[in-house]
This record gives C-alpha cells, sequence and structure tokens, in this order.
C-alpha cells in the first residue's frame, strides 16, 4: 500500500466528483491520498473507529459484514466514484463513530482516502443545506423506527390480550363455582358431624377418622376411571347406600365412586358407624367432596399464577439489559399467551435440545421476535395445522426452528417480508412491521440472523442467535 496525490482529472472522471469546481478539486488534492491494494485486503474492519472516507478510483469492492459467525457480502461496486467509509462523518465526532461493516478488495485496487474530519468539514461548508436535509432524514428514520417498533409491541400485546383474558377467565370461574360449593359443603358437614357426634363412641369416631384419612388419600392417588367403571361403581355403591338408608344415595355414590371408594370401603364404614350410619356416611362423602374442592380451587389458583407469570417473563418489564437467557423460557412464555390457539385445531409440536447454554440477550425483545413469527405460523395455518419448534446448537449459535404447514410463502415475496410494511394481509389487518422489527432485534441488536425456507405445507422459520455477544 503506498500513499501518492491524487490528479484533479482522475478526480473529476468520479461521478461524486464530477461537479465540483477547480477550487474544490484543488481542495481535494490538497487534504486526501491515493491508497494501492492487493486482492483480497481488508481496507478497514467493522467496528473500527470510522476515520476515513473513501472513494474508488479503479479496481472492485465489497462491503462485508460479519453476522452469525460469518462474513455477509452486502454489496459489491466497480465503478469509479463508489464509497464507502465514514459517510456520516457530518453527524458528530467521528471518534464516536464506528464502521458499520467491513470494506474488502477484490481486485487490485486504488482508493481516493479523505480524512473524516475533513469529509465532514467538506459537506458542511460546500453543502450546508444538504447536510440539514440529511441531518432531519437520519433523525426522522430513527424517531419512526423507534415508533415503529413501539406500536409493533402495543399491537402485538393488544392481539394476545384476549387470548389471555380467555385464558384466566377459565380458572377463575372455576375457582369462583368451587369456593362457592365449598361454601355449601362446609355448613352442611358442620351441622351433620353436630348430630351424629353424641351418637358415636371415642372408638367409633377414631376408627371413622382413619376411614376418612383414607378415603382422602385414595381419592388424590387414585387413577381415574372409565366412563363404564365408574357407571358400575356408582350403582354397586347406591344399592348399598340405599339398603343402609342413607338419604339422596346416588349423590352420596357418585362423590365416592369419583374419589375411587369401592363397596369394601364403604362396609367398614357402616360397621363402625352402627346406627348412625346413613348421617356418617352422609359426614364422610362431605368431607371427601371438601378435599376435592380445595384441590379444585389450588388447581385454579396455580394455573392463574402461572398465566400472571408467563406474562411477567413474556413481558420482561423493566429489563432492557442483555443477561444470560434460557431460550426455552421465552418460548413458553410466548406460547402460553397462544395456548388458546392450540385448542382450536392446531397441533403443537416442541422439540427442545434442553443441553443448550444460556445466550446473552434481550429477553424481552427477543419474547417479541417469537410472537410474531408464531402469531404469522398460526394466521398462516388458519385454524388447522401443525407448528413445530425446534431448539439446536451450531458452532457458537442456538439455533431456534419455528416451522408451519400451512399454504407457504411465494417464492416471488419471500425475499420481502423483512421490508419495513410489506404485508400480504388485507388492507387494516397487518401492519408490515412484525417481521421488519424481528429482523432488526436479531440482526442488529443481537448480532444474529433470521432465514426464511417456505413451500406450500412446510414453512420454517429459522432465527440464529450467538451464544456470546461481541465485545465491540
Amino acid at each position: 500500500m503506498s500513499g501518492v496525490t491524487a490528479s484533479k482529472t482522475e478526480l473529476k472522471g468520479c461521478f461524486l466528483f464530477e461537479a465540483l469546481t477547480e477550487e474544490q478539486l484543488d481542495w481535494l488534492v490538497q487534504h486526501g491520498t491515493v491508497e494501492s491494494y492487493g486482492p483480497g485486503t481488508n481496507v478497514y474492519n467493522q467496528n473500527d473507529p470510522a476515520e476515513y472516507f473513501y472513494v474508488l478510483l479503479e479496481g472492485e469492492i465489497q462491503l462485508v459484514k460479519r453476522m452469525d459467525g460469518a462474513d455477509i457480502v452486502l454489496t459489491t461496486a466497480n465503478q469509479a466514484g463508489a464509497y464507502a467509509g465514514a459517510t456520516r462523518a457530518f453527524i458528530g465526532s467521528s471518534a464516536a463513530q464506528a464502521y458499520s461493516s467491513s470494506l474488502r478488495t477484490v481486485t487490485t485496487t486504488r482508493l481516493f482516502k479523505l480524512r473524516a474530519d475533513d469529509f465532514a468539514y467538506l459537506l458542511k461548508t460546500w453543502f450546508p443545506m444538504a447536510v440539514h436535509l440529511l441531518d432531519g432524514l437520519f433523525l426522522g428514520l430513527s424517531n419512526a423506527e423507534a415508533l415503529s417498533s413501539q406500536r409493533d409491541k402495543l399491537t402485538a400485546l393488544g392481539a394476545l390480550s384476549a387470548g389471555l383474558a380467555h385464558e384466566l377467565n377459565n380458572p377463575a370461574a372455576a375457582e369462583v363455582r368451587a369456593a362457592e360449593a365449598l361454601g355449601a359443603r362446609l355448613q352442611e358437614a358442620r351441622r351433620v358431624i353436630f348430630s351424629v357426634a353424641p351418637e358415636l363412641s371415642e372408638t367409633s369416631f377414631s376408627g371413622l377418622m382413619q376411614l376418612l384419612g383414607e378415603a382422602i388419600e385414595r381419592a388424590r392417588s387414585a387413577p381415574a376411571l372409565s366412563t363404564l367403571e365408574a357407571g358400575d361403581l356408582e350403582d354397586e355403591l347406591g344399592a348399598r347406600l340405599r339398603q343402609a338408608g342413607v338419604e339422596n344415595p346416588w349423590e352420596v355414590a357418585a362423590t365416592l365412586a369419583s374419589a375411587g371408594l369401592d363397596e369394601t370401603w364403604l362396609e367398614s364404614v357402616l360397621e363402625c358407624s352402627g346406627e348412625a350410619a346413613p348421617q356418617t356416611v352422609r359426614w364422610l362423602s362431605l368431607s371427601v367432596d371438601i378435599d376435592s374442592l380445595v384441590t379444585e380451587i389450588r388447581s385454579s389458583a396455580g394455573r392463574i399464577s402461572e398465566l400472571v407469570g408467563a406474562m411477567k417473563s413474556y413481558s420482561h418489564l423493566d429489563k432492557g439489559v442483555f443477561e444470560e437467557v434460557d431460550v426455552h423460557d421465552g418460548l413458553n412464555s410466548t406460547l402460553v399467551m397462544f395456548s388458546y390457539k392450540f385448542k382450536k385445531g392446531i397441533k403443537l409440536v416442541k422439540d427442545y435440545d434442553r443441553s443448550l447454554p444460556k445466550i446473552s440477550a434481550q429477553a424481552g425483545e427477543l419474547n417479541q421476535v417469537w410472537t410474531n413469527i408464531i402469531a404469522n405460523a398460526i394466521e398462516a395455518m388458519d385454524g388447522e395445522g401443525t407448528l413445530t419448534i425446534t431448539t439446536s446448537r451450531d458452532g457458537d449459535c442456538v439455533v431456534v426452528d419455528i416451522g408451519d404447514t400451512g399454504p407457504g410463502i411465494p417464492v416471488s415475496i419471500q425475499r420481502r417480508i423483512f421490508e419495513p410494511f410489506f404485508t400480504t394481509k388485507d388492507v387494516g389487518q397487518g401492519t408490515g412491521l412484525g417481521l421488519d422489527i424481528s429482523y432488526r432485534i436479531v440482526a442488529r441488536h443481537h448480532h444474529g440472523d433470521i432465514r426464511v425456507d417456505s413451500r406450500p405445507g412446510d414453512t420454517r422459520f429459522q432465527v440464529r442467535l450467538p451464544i456470546r455477544q461481541p465485545s465491540a
């Protein structure tokens, strides 16, 4: 590599400088140099301080971005006047900026090289109006990107709220019903035990308490009976209860049968109770039912707690920093938000590699990615199909595959699906921002990559995330 003075004639021949005056060309010659590079040379590297602005005079160059542990060629140029480097030096101090990609030569190449500070001075002095316009454009794009991201988050949360409300409604309603029934059973159980206690000896009462403990243990651990088996058991118990003079024998029989209690247990109760058998059987039945209702309330409350926990994990409120994240936690939290969809004809298949290490990531942002891709997959299948989520490791990356059995994405538009505002949905049904924001979260914020492979009946989005974020 050697630095020589530039020729005004050669600079004038570049489309970038063809409209400059002789005085302006003289200024460029005085402040810049021409550097020569052999093929396959990195002129500058991604993330290095953006110190120079380069213009191609002769040869061929490539802009290369390091993503997902691999070099991705962004563009190739061989026309004199193509430029790269500190293109945004006019916005602020070049020391605070870095090259967003690497500049690599393909052939023997000659480049005009100008310091970033000189390039900034050139633009501000020669083209002040253009600088103001570009500055406003960059600011406007940044603000629009931030607003679009926030809007998409709100849209995603709004779409999930109906499903979450539905999921919460079921256990909440079950809990209310069980609590109401529990109050009635407790009152009746107190009434019965107060009336029957004087008729029982200490030995009989002790024996009944043991039988009650046995009944509750069976109710909690006994395997569920088939409809036919439960019916036969109810008939046997009901007939014996009626014979023993128990009030509402078939109702009591149903409670005992659902708890897995058989005629042998009932005979032990009748023998231990003596003449008080009708009341003691009723009391034991109520006690078993009360325990069942408590279990139901506990289960419903646990489900509500699980949903609230999943929502908290999904939103990751106040957690915008990079932390050690298990991708399975985020996937499962997101799937909980969509669980009502899987009751309507969509089958969920999870093939997780639980040996995967945690990755350095922003959990809330990744959950937005999972939401956008899963929501699109569910919508594509139109209520019927299979959603498959697979996790694996490829070198220094964790790979998440999300596949659906929908109609697929036409080849003609597959290259455009990550473009902002591009959507195949009807007007008013899609913003076209979901996949664009997902790509920016994965590629820009997490230095990963999203790929799509689609054909009718098999569409797969592959998200690749580095286990450790680059230090720079």
